[in-house]
């Protein structure tokens, strides 16, 4: 009898270690970049953006322990000319000696640029040029690691900064992490999908690909009522080849986890069955959630983590940022939890102590109510939405293909060794010898980008 207990709970033990280990096995490999330095900069008082939350996310991260179930990559610096691989070079060069002491010999370059303008929204502060590498470090080194197959999801919660232009700062954005980023993806994989939850359109990434069938851009936001940036009609849908591939859901103030996820949801099975893309790039912008400064949605954080956790159940690769935020007490919360979602993890609605233990008083908990407000986004109204997207998308007859061509240099293929020696602020490119599955491209007119000067 003692020898069939044993035997008994050797068995239950056993059947309790597949079972952690299955658990294990079912989550993603996840590269996480934590810069622990871009929390530091400030852009001027009374301006919503906070780059101080990005530590608070980080800490909270720390705090719930989830970064032991994660690659972590500390910050770097992106060189000039990975940031110029998208933006013009008099507006990198002109970022990178601009700064608050010598701005009266910049002044002219400064209206150009929109940036440091009495009452803009891109004002000059100090640091600016090495928050702007930061940033985009970390979503250009996420789409690297997604690339040489390092990682299924890389986040990187300091980048999102989706209204950069080319030659041009736009609502708080200087430089275009994402679209660095996707440009990145776009030397492996054939098609990239950028999904955009922000309160506010993401013209930036669109504007940059609308005339390619390469990338495919979807944005929910905001539109109407004088909302920046004023884009985002649900007839802005991408020109020449890349017509039907911007695909705009203009929505109307107070747009609850309900109503939302039931446009979500079936236009992104649909965009994924039509266009079938080989990664996805997932903006989180935290403006679109209840309570925001500037956002006028009313999203609470498990509806928002909704969003990442749809994504997340296509199992394709996807790297995911940040993006607007102006409450900075729920931009923390909102992406702890969705870095949670990204590892298949449960946290605790009771925050651990931490750093930054006081900003979430009274409560400490970790999710948010919706606020008391109407929602102007009727029924019928989100139907029609909704069946004008799906005409959009039908007028697509397929995923484009892609010429199969000889694979050149690429600097996405790491040795481990190597990167453990290699000086984190330089980045140096080496032979790839991934091959795609049957299509590749490398030709500047496939992205989009023919135009650039």
């Amino acid at each position: 009898v003692i020898d069939a207990k044993k035997t008994k709970n050797k068995k239950q033990k056993n059947n309790q270690s597949d079972c952690r280990i299955c658990s294990m096995m079912s989550s993603p490999r996840v590269a996480y970049f934590m810069d622990s330095d871009i929390g530091g900069f400030y852009y001027g008082q009374h301006h919503p953006m906070k780059p101080h939350r990005i530590s608070m996310v980080h800490n909270l991260v720390l705090a719930y322990g989830l970064y032991t179930r994660m690659d972590v990559y500390q910050g770097r610096l992106a060189p000039v000319d990975e940031l110029s691989k998208f933006h013009a070079d008099d507006y990198i060069d002109f970022l990178r000696r601009v700064n608050p002491d010598n701005a009266h010999e910049f002044a002219r370059w400064m209206q150009k640029f929109n940036v440091g303008k009495t009452g803009g929204d891109c004002p000059l502060f100090d640091g600016l040029f090495e928050f702007c590498q930061r940033s985009a470090a970390g979503s250009i080194d996420g789409a690297r690691k997604i690339m040489a197959g390092r990682a299924q999801i890389a986040v990187n919660w300091a980048g999102g900064l989706h209204h950069a232009k080319k030659g041009e700062a736009s609502g708080f954005c200087y430089v275009n992490d994402i679209v660095l980023a996707i440009l990145e993806l776009l030397q492996y994989f054939p098609r990239v999908l950028y999904v955009d939850v922000d309160v506010h359109h993401g013209d930036g990434v669109e504007e940059a690909f609308y005339v390619t069938d390469r990338v495919m851009t979807v944005s929910f936001h905001k539109y109407g009522d004088g909302f920046f940036p004023g884009t985002g009609d649900i007839w802005d849908k991408g020109a020449g080849p890349g017509e039907y591939y911007s695909i705009n859901v203009p929505l109307k103030d107070g747009i609850d986890d309900a109503s939302y996820e039931g446009l979500f949801e079936p236009i992104i099975s649909k965009v994924i069955e039509v266009f079938q893309p080989s990664a996805i790039v997932l903006q989180c912008g935290a403006d679109s959630l209840a309570s925001d400064r500037l956002g006028c949605f009313n999203l609470t954080i498990k509806g928002h983590g909704k969003c990442v956790r749809f994504i997340k159940s296509f199992g394709i690769p996807t790297l995911v940022v940040g993006g607007g935020g102006y409450n900075i007490r729920s931009v923390a919360r909102c992406w702890a939890y969705e870095t949670a979602v990204v590892l298949n993890e449960e946290l605790e609605n009771r925050i651990p102590y931490n750093d930054y233990w006081e900003y979430f008083a009274p409560d400490f908990q970790l999710h948010i109510k919706e606020a008391p407000i109407s929602n102007y986004n009727s029924r019928d109204f989100l139907e029609a939405i909704k069946i004008k997207t799906m005409e959009n998308l039908r007028n697509l007859t397929g995923a484009p293909s892609v010429q199969m061509q000889e694979l050149p240099p690429a600097n996405f293929e790491y040795d481990a060794d190597d990167e453990e020696r290699a000086d984190p602020d330089v980045s140096e490119p080496v032979n790839g010898k991934r091959l795609p599955n049957n299509e590749f491209f490398d030709d500047n007119k496939d992205q989009g980008m023919e135009a650039r000067a």
